[in-house]
């Protein structure tokens, strides 16, 4: 885990962003996994996090999924903002038909303001170990009971040895759930590590989701992170339905300038990996649809 220091450091802003250059952009693409980021006076920064970001706007995020060629996306909540999810609902509400959202909560919030989250287009709970900020796996079946009645996923931001580790309160959750980038498992440690193999376990379950991001992140080599190849493989092979992407934008807590990555190029590194129309198809489009539900769908003119 990244913990906070006494003056979170700053990290690298997003560069530019491009279309994938490898395969042909299939209609109604989503991006599973972005966030919105402010740090102003209206949305603070929690005093205890792991890291500083640039701000971006939910103006700036349907902008790259423009210029990228992407339909939808998900703002999921950022660490350096612990429970206000204000700039998410503004973002669901400024683009209806555009976004859905993942917040975190502190479980004190009453049914009617998550019932009020719903309706603006909230999808999931995010439990968030990895920085300094985030809310903690510890309160999982509380978090599972408030997500429960609303349709909600339980998303996992947890490296892999700590999935393992609560493996089997995971598997007694009757709620989806979804991995962020692989269960966080590094590369060089091999498909064949008990981590990762718990990972695929629990991605094997019905109700379990996996995002086939993060590469960059598990990965110690340059793109196309050929190391990270089998993992996006062996996990599009146990759940090739339940298998979605997520751009990781605007790539926060990256101070390497030669680390920083490019949503197009990310989704040529996908197509590296997976080789596939039909298998892209249905990570970037039909996989998504079904967890998320198309945005707008249930907005009333």
């Amino acid at each position: 885990m990244i913990t906070a220091t006494t003056c979170a450091p700053p990290c690298l802003p997003a560069g530019s962003s491009f279309a994938p250059r490898r395969f042909r952009m299939p209609s109604q693409a989503w991006d599973a996994h972005a966030h919105v980021i402010g740090g102003d006076a209206s949305h603070p920064f929690v005093a205890h996090r792991g890291y500083t970001p640039a701000s971006v706007s939910d103006d700036d995020y349907i902008a790259m999924l423009d210029t990228v060629g992407l339909e939808f996306g998900i703002t999921i909540q950022i660490s350096v903002h612990g429970t206000d999810n204000g700039l998410i609902l503004g973002a669901l509400r400024r683009h209806p038909t555009r976004l859905r959202g993942v917040v975190a909560i502190s479980g004190h919030e009453s049914d009617a303001e998550l019932l009020a989250m719903r309706d603006a287009g909230v999808r999931g709970v995010r439990v968030n170990e990895l920085f300094a900020g985030g809310a903690n796996a510890s309160h999982l079946q509380r978090i599972a009971d408030r997500c429960r009645p609303l349709g909600w996923h339980v998303d996992l931001a947890l490296h892999g040895h700590r999935l393992r580790e609560i493996a089997p309160e995971l598997r007694a959750l009757d709620v989806p759930l979804v991995l962020d980038h692989m269960g966080w498992c590094p590369a060089a440690l091999g498909v064949e590590h008990p981590d990762f193999q718990a990972v695929l376990a629990l991605a094997a379950m019905d109700n379990c989701w996996t995002k086939l991001s993060g590469a960059y992140r598990n990965s110690l080599q340059a793109a196309p992170y050929k190391d990270a190849a089998p993992f996006v493989r062996a996990l599009a092979r146990v759940a090739p339905t339940r298998t979605i992407w997520g751009s990781d934008w605007p790539h926060v807590a990256l101070t390497d300038p030669d680390r920083m990555p490019e949503p197009g190029l990310l989704l040529d590194t996908l197509w590296h990996h997976l080789r596939d129309e039909e298998l892209m198809q249905a990570v970037l489009v039909d996989n998504p649809m079904r967890l998320y539900g198309r945005p707008g769908s249930d907005v009333s003119d």
